[in-house]
């Protein structure tokens, strides 16, 4: 329902474009002014992830910054790659994380757009019927939205803050998620290769044991089981080239790679194990430094602003101003006469049916929806943080008990079953039964060295954000502050 308010004035007003310049001054002094950044929100990002993990990031945006960057991909895939390198590589060239900061670019946009205030409507209309003509000119202004310019720009600020965390986020997991598949892949080909070893042993065994059986000196059992430990070290062998393949695609899809870079080097085996970090308060630290949790206190604190403003607008959904000038000539007996009456025009929807309560409910709910799914996330970093360092500090212990004290040992074993059938003191079969320990033992070891640096780069997302879990979809806006004031 719509009320409709016109008031003659004799004076006459001022023309149109001086009510457009003074409507465009009004919203001017209430919104402020608020222009595009030169790199669209990317210098913070930039800055951020630099302090964090070491590295560069850019955002392409034109011919020149793709040639640099693949320049730059070319040069570090000229030696084998590194982790670190790895990591560099992807976030230059992932083009998933470059979608990503293409959002950061929409955000800055919508920020951009909600500090403008709402264009002017000018409307021209002629009605001609019978000697009469009537031509109506109309100036409309949203007064309602210039009312709420400053509120609904100071939203998309947050809104655009919020958007920056996110993106540093995706950068910190594509970062994550590089090393996991750098060192999978790597860990994949030092597997191969060991059993690559392996099966030329088992094949010597093989060929010796069925000579010996040609000459009567090794019975034909003894040549089966030489023979099957061959082929199923074989067969562990063809599985590891298959696995070889799959994690080298893996990385290679993190990295961005296509076409003749694809054939890109590797080491072939994983680096040695670095010294234990050491790390106190682990869950005060992923609190404080975790940019989901940055990410989203600044969504909670852009809808609690969006309450006040819905509350403050709840009785006055539609309101526009405007001027209005009507020109109007007819033919009476023969002599023309025209007139021009002018005044305005004021539209207020009622409250009859809606009093504004629906949106007003629905803004608290959502509201605390997202306090109580913080709670819960607060809750969850901290026991992650606390579960990533067990499982850190469990997968050093264990990968050095390997290299420490396992690896030795079985050494020591495989030389002493040697002597032993060389002065045969044991048969085939338990030389070959400890072969078969051995080489389940070194994968095994491998796999702890693997899980290892897994675990590092587990923990250390569960400080900086960017883990698997971090950001997931489903979960609605939560926030560091309630989290560190309510949850102990």
């Amino acid at each position: 329902m719509a009320l409709t308010i016109d008031s003659q004035a004799k004076p006459v007003p001022a023309p149109p474009w001086r009510r457009l310049v003074a409507i465009g001054a009004v919203a001017t002094t209430l919104g402020g002014c608020v222009t595009f950044t030169p790199d669209g929100g990317m210098s913070p990002v930039s800055a951020e992830v630099s302090a964090a993990i070491g590295k560069d990031t850019v955002k392409i945006v034109s011919s020149a910054e793709a040639s640099a960057v693949q320049s730059r991909v070319k040069a570090l895939l000229t030696k084998p790659l590194t982790a670190d390198g790895a990591v560099q590589l992807a976030l230059i060239n992932n083009r998933g994380l470059q979608a990503e900061y293409n959002a950061l670019g929409i955000s800055e946009a919508a920020f951009v757009e909600a500090s403008l205030p709402p264009n002017p409507v000018i409307g021209v209309e002629r009605l001609s019927t019978g000697g009469s003509l009537d031509i109506e000119r109309r100036v409309i202004a949203n007064i309602l939205a210039l009312l709420t310019l400053p509120a609904r720009s100071d939203i998309a600020r947050t809104q655009f803050e919020a958007a920056r965390q996110k993106a540093i986020e995706a950068t910190f997991r594509t970062a994550a998620e590089t090393r996991r598949a750098y060192y999978r892949a790597v860990a994949s080909r030092q597997t191969a290769s060991f059993l690559e070893q392996a099966r030329v042993s088992a094949d010597a065994a093989a060929d010796l044991t069925r000579k010996l059986g040609e000459t009567g000196a090794a019975k034909k059992l003894d040549q089966a089981r030489a023979s099957s430990f061959y082929a199923e070290v074989s067969n562990e062998l063809a599985q590891a080239r298959l696995k070889v393949s799959t994690d080298r695609e893996g990385l290679t899809r993190m990295l961005g790679l296509w076409g003749a870079d694809v054939d890109y080097r590797l080491p072939g085996q994983l680096p040695g194990m670095p010294r234990i970090q050491t790390a106190q308060q682990v869950e005060v630290e992923a609190i404080r430094k975790r940019v989901d949790l940055i990410a989203a206190r600044l969504e909670l604190d852009a809808m609690a602003k969006t309450l006040g403003l819905t509350e403050a607008t709840r009785f006055v959904s539609m309101l526009d101003g405007g001027w209005r000038g009507n020109y109007e000539r007819s033919t009476v007996d023969g002599v023309r006469e025209s007139s021009s009456p002018r005044g305005f025009e004021l539209e207020i929807q009622i409250p009859i049916f809606d009093g504004g309560e629906v949106n007003v409910r629905r803004s608290r709910e959502t509201y605390m929806q997202a306090v109580n799914r913080l709670m819960e996330k607060a809750i969850n970093v901290r026991s992650e943080a606390r579960a990533a360092y067990l499982t850190y500090r469990g997968s050093y212990d264990i990968a050095r008990q390997y290299q420490n004290s396992i690896l030795p040992l079985r050494r020591t074993i495989n030389e002493q079953a040697l002597l032993e059938y060389n002065g045969m003191l044991i048969d085939v079969f338990e030389l070959l039964t400890t072969a078969r320990e051995s080489i389940a033992t070194n994968v095994a070891a491998i796999s702890a060295k693997h899980d290892f640096f897994i675990a590092t780069v587990d923990f250390e997302t569960a400080i900086i954000g960017g883990g698997s879990s971090a950001g997931s979809a489903g979960e609605g806006p939560v926030v560091t502050a309630a989290a560190e004031g309510g949850v102990n």
